[in-house]
């Protein structure tokens, strides 16, 4: 443990920075979508859906911008506990690693929205926008269990296909931002849009609302190891190279063991056979 967190602590920090950023972008982003005195909520309020896709380009260009910037290269942007987890279970991050990743990802959600409030104030606290929860939708709980099971397991599914693909290696951001908006648009509804429970919890914290919080906690998982498993039955493990969402060669990853001195080392590593730069 204590040697993972000497080694890699500069990664734990990363993983914190990232969902607190998109956190934070979470927060702004509601509260001019949907507070009453924002001249965009007077300008689109009448419009559920292009609110929802307002929303969903910011957040998505937030993802995408976490996962290609220097330290989501570095880390590997995972920004979710679940994703981290899943990627333990297909044996491409240590369990130490595991751990802490969980732990700064869970730190970096709810610093994320303190700091919102810091910056927001009571703007951030209104029912319209109350702290960007996510709960279950009129349906139910259970329609929102089945959402976000489905929603999981699709974007699992997409980063294992797409970063195990040379050839579309390096716009698996790209996708993974353009099915955050998708799902924002018609999913939120629903659950709220969350896959994440480190996501669900920063904002159930300081808002100390926790109407389906379990849900959270059980349906991404469910969704996301489902997706592995069937990766795993169908290509085998050997065709998942690296727990990164976004691997290159001009920085380290403390999930293969690469180093960017390899490159001139002369050492024909397996990183240097499979990562392919535009």
């Amino acid at each position: 443990m204590i040697n993972a967190l000497r080694k890699h602590w500069p990664e734990y920090l990363m993983e914190a920075w990232g969902l607190g950023t998109f956190m934070v972008i979470a927060c702004v982003g509601t509260a001019v979508l949907w507070h009453p005195d924002s001249p965009v909520e007077h300008w689109v309020g009448e419009s559920p859906y292009i609110q929802r896709l307002l929303m969903g380009v910011a957040m998505g260009l937030t993802a995408i911008g976490i996962v290609y910037s220097p330290w989501g290269k570095r880390s590997g942007a995972h920004i979710n506990p679940v994703l981290t987890l899943t990627f333990l279970r297909l044996g491409k991050v240590a369990p130490w690693d595991a751990l802490f990743y969980v732990i700064f990802q869970f730190i970096g959600a709810i610093a994320g929205v303190a700091i919102s409030w810091l910056l927001l104030g009571s703007v951030i606290s209104i029912p319209q926008v109350n702290f960007a929860i996510t709960i279950p939708g009129s349906a139910g709980v259970w329609t929102a269990f089945v959402a976000e099971t489905l929603i999981s397991a699709s974007i699992m599914g997409t980063v294992l296909f797409t970063t195990n693909k040379p050839k579309i290696m390096h716009f698996t951001g790209v996708i993974i931002g353009c099915l955050i908006v998708i799902y924002i648009t018609f999913e939120a509804p629903m659950s709220g849009m969350s896959m994440n429970p480190a996501r669900t919890v920063g904002s159930a914290v300081i808002a100390n609302e926790w109407a389906g919080w379990w849900l959270y906690f059980l349906a991404p998982p469910i969704g996301m190891l489902a997706a592995a498993e069937i990766y795993l039955w169908t290509k085998g493990k050997d065709a998942i190279h690296c727990a990164k969402l976004h691997h290159t060669l001009d920085v380290r990853c403390i999930f293969c063991g690469y180093e960017p001195e390899m490159m001139n080392s002369g050492k024909n590593t397996e990183v240097q056979k499979t990562i392919q730069l535009k």
